[in-house]
């Protein structure tokens, strides 16, 4: 696990080695273990290296035998002792790693080497023989990989960050992506927030050759309605699962889980203790707030699984926290379980250098309340419009709202104001908070958003998949949209912040395809989520586990912003600071404050997003040094 940067320009000047080490330098955290550099005729490689797969031997960049093909490598090649059987009859190899097994698989198969590699992956190769630069990201978008394309040249790196150490590089914002983070609280690929920085999208590469770039995708999700019986999915999700798990338990370093005491967290612990002759090493934190804490669930797992169990209850100094992360995301990114993902990393890291998470289930298996919603609400769109206009909908407006994470009040809110949206409005709107437009923006800013919609990043999502079924449509649109550039995102991040490697076997390769054969039908039954699931994991995990509420791994921050976050956020939004940008109205934004402050309202979600918004722009375009204040 590493991270990576570098450029390929074509004024052919000797590259500045100089500059490559400030770009290593500000992603340190990735690899704290070593650093590599390697120049050549205008190109520069650089990284910085988390040692777990060869770790006396595994230096990088990496060559092949006459050192003209080199690579910088992030991720974890799972496949990569095959794949080096078939290649050492043909090719001599001086290191024992996976990033040594790239190369000569792109010698062997050039850009068609992606394909067969099973990981977690962003990469750049240079080929000196076609003086060609080859930039690859894996296909769920578990590592991330960022570049720009300026007049005579590509810069790329695994963190933003690193891009903005170049000097030809401005730090404008895009403000198309700006509207994308307020209305999802993260940015789609390929946009970022500064103009010109963009998002290699998962399954794709990107080649750059004669000042030219071209990007293509090498992978896609695709669905299909397998006519299997329950019993055959139930055994083949086992199989596949424990063989994914399997994989990404390889390491030359101590591996751990992280364990929320929800199904795909533990159903990840349960193969891993299987599959280990050692006590696994689990790690869970809690709120004081008890609908924000599952450590009682966490707790009958690793009882079960015998594992080797840490767990906090976390009130954390959330000023300093709000600020620290911010700056490890390089652009805005609201989603507030990044809180936790932190700190939960932050304890891992005390025990191991991998942890395994469950991250993806969800997507795969439709277990989100919007996929409820959009069940029910084929019967509810029947209703006469006198109902739902005159009765339902005044009622429920004025619901109070609930102070549990998952009040009925808040549900039934949100489902009622996306009911009446198209289908992709309503998709958006019960997974998010979406600003009122009209009120929010200024006037300068409206003109230049008048021709942006929201709606349309996840309509053509939604319109270009090859899935039949509509709840495999919304999958779709949240394995390529949500789950990438939102949660994969956050742990990504997160767990680096930390020096920690974080896998994720849900989405490996294996179980993600297996998975998309399974009928929609076999996901969600009626309001039952998952249902496929967690019949195959009746006999690996206790039911109670299995049959639980879902939670979601988040902390209280409709809590913390009339309590722990109150000054800060006063100050953040304060009238001064809001008018300094000019890019929203304060008017408001302070009505949204009082409203929430007055608990007449839970504006949580649009706070905090205007709130790291305005740290970002601080820190960012600003460039003030240190952490917010």
């Amino acid at each position: 696990m590493c991270g990576i940067c570098g450029y390929y320009s074509f004024e052919k000047g000797n590259p500045d080695e100089n500059l490559l080490k400030k770009m290593c330098s500000v992603i340190e955290h990735r690899g704290p273990d070593d650093e590599g550099i390697f120049l050549d005729k205008g190109v520069g490689l650089g990284m910085r290296r988390l040692s777990i797969i060869d770790i006396e031997g595994g230096r990088q960049p990496v060559h092949n035998e006459d050192s003209t093909i080199w690579i910088v490598f992030n991720g974890e090649i799972y496949n990569y002792r095959e794949l080096r059987l078939s290649l050492e009859k043909k090719h001599r190899f001086y290191t024992s790693s996976d990033t040594e097994v790239i190369v000569h698989l792109y010698e062997e198969f050039g850009e068609g080497f992606v394909s067969r590699l099973n990981g977690m992956f962003g990469l750049a190769i240079w080929d000196s023989n076609n003086n060609k630069l080859l930039l690859a990201r894996d296909r769920t978008g578990i590592k991330p990989l960022h570049y720009i394309i300026l007049k005579n040249k590509l810069i790329f790196g695994s963190e933003i960050k690193s891009i903005l150490e170049h000097p030809d590089v401005k730090r404008e914002i895009n403000f198309i992506a700006f509207h994308y983070f307020l209305s999802f609280e993260y940015i789609p690929a390929p946009e970022s927030i500064f103009k010109g920085i963009m998002k290699l999208k998962p399954g794709h590469i990107l080649l750059y050759k004669d000042n030219m770039a071209s990007i293509r995708r090498y992978w896609d999700v695709e669905f299909s309605d397998n006519g299997f019986s329950e019993e055959y999915f139930c055994n083949k999700i086992s199989e596949t699962l424990e063989k994914s798990v399997n994989l990404e338990m390889v390491s030359d370093v101590p591996l751990g889980a992280f364990l929320s005491g929800g199904i795909d967290s533990s159903a990840i612990v349960a193969m891993m203790s299987h599959l280990s002759d050692e006590p696994i090493k689990t790690f869970s934190i809690g709120f004081e707030d008890q609908s924000y804490n599952e450590l009682e669930y966490a707790g009958i797992v690793a009882e079960r699984f015998n594992t080797e169990h840490h767990e906090e209850i976390i009130k954390p100094d959330a000023v300093k926290l709000a600020g620290s992360l911010i700056r490890y995301f390089d652009e805005p990114f609201a989603d507030v379980s990044a809180f936790s993902t932190y700190l939960v990393s932050q304890m891992a890291k005390k025990h191991v250098k991998v942890a395994l998470s469950g991250d993806g289930g969800d997507e795969l298996f439709a277990g989100y309340d919007w996929y409820i919603a959009s069940n029910l609400n084929e019967y509810y769109r029947k209703l006469p419009s006198i109902l739902k206009d005159k009765i339902i909908h005044p009622v429920v407006k004025n619901l109070p709202d609930s102070s549990q994470k998952k009040g009925f009040s808040n549900i039934l809110k949100r489902f009622v104001e996306g009911s009446s949206l198209p289908d992709e409005g309503r998709h958006v709107r019960w997974q998010f908070f979406l600003p009122d437009e009209d009120k929010l923006y200024s006037s300068e800013l409206k003109n230049e958003l008048k021709n942006v919609n929201s709606f349309e990043v996840v309509n053509r999502l939604y319109v270009n998949n090859n899935a039949i079924k509509p709840l495999s449509k919304e999958q779709y649109v949240d394995l390529k949209m949500y789950l990438p550039d939102d949660i994969l995102v956050k742990v990504d991040r997160m767990s680096m912040a930390n020096s920690l490697e974080a896998r994720v076997p849900l989405l490996n390769q294996l179980f993600v395809e297996l998975v998309a054969t399974i009928p929609p039908n076999l996901k969600l039954k009626g309001i039952s989520t998952k249902y496929i699931f967690k019949k195959a994991m009746l006999k690996h995990l206790p039911r109670d586990i299995i049959y639980r509420k879902k939670q979601g791994f988040s902390i209280p921050m409709k809590n913390w912003l009339r309590e722990d976050l109150r000054d800060m956020m006063m100050e953040t939004l304060s009238r001064r600071r809001i008018e300094e940008k000019g890019y929203v109205e304060y008017g408001y934004v302070n009505k949204l404050m009082n409203q929430h402050l007055e608990k007449k309202r839970n504006n949580a979600h649009q706070l905090w997003s205007l709130m790291v918004f305005e740290m970002w722009h601080d820190m960012y375009i600003n460039n003030e040094v240190g952490e917010y204040k």
